[in-house]
């Protein structure tokens, strides 16, 4: 029963996908390429020190999810960091966020809306996305197309989030 608790209580980090984990290697660092034929199949390219960042994530004691606005199935993007030898806590694609979020709710929500799932924080690079978190109740760490120190930053704010009094 304490385990259970005790996972119940990891704070959440997400991440998009496009132009945060996933990047055009002619302008952001990338990591190597997946060997043939598995480059055919999954044709993105991970930002340099994605794996690193989510395993040192998870050593820290936190979940680590992605919460992306699209619509690639939930178990491609499964597979495809499996070969990084990273796995997710949560994945939240479009289909989930709107069967989930938006619910046929008249409303037009947020694309992402990481408070309905406990996500303290969320790493995204649209403006508008991270515009609207304290409106809507979540923490955003905007990121920059290309930086270096983008992993210590994350990890930093993570900290920082996780030791604020609640």
């Amino acid at each position: 029963m304490n385990k259970k608790k005790n996972h119940e209580e990891k704070m959440r980090v997400s991440f998009d996908l496009d132009e945060v984990l996933f990047v055009n290697p002619n302008f952001i660092k990338a990591e190597p390429q997946l060997k043939f034929p598995l480059n055919i199949i999954y044709k993105e390219r991970l930002r340099l020190g994605t794996p690193d960042l989510v395993k040192e994530l998870q050593r820290l004691g936190y979940e680590v999810w992605i919460y992306t606005s699209s619509f690639r199935p939930e178990k491609y993007i499964k597979r495809l960091f499996k070969h990084y030898n990273v796995h997710f806590d949560g994945i939240v694609n479009a289909q989930r966020h709107l069967k989930e979020v938006q619910q046929g709710n008249k409303d037009i929500l947020p694309q992402k809306l990481p408070s309905k799932y406990r996500i303290s924080l969320h790493v995204d690079d649209e403006t508008v996305v991270c515009s609207l978190g304290p409106q809507y109740g979540y923490t955003t760490y905007k990121l920059e197309a290309e930086d270096d120190n983008w992993k210590e930053k994350i990890i930093e704010k993570a900290e920082h989030i996780k030791h604020l009094p609640k």
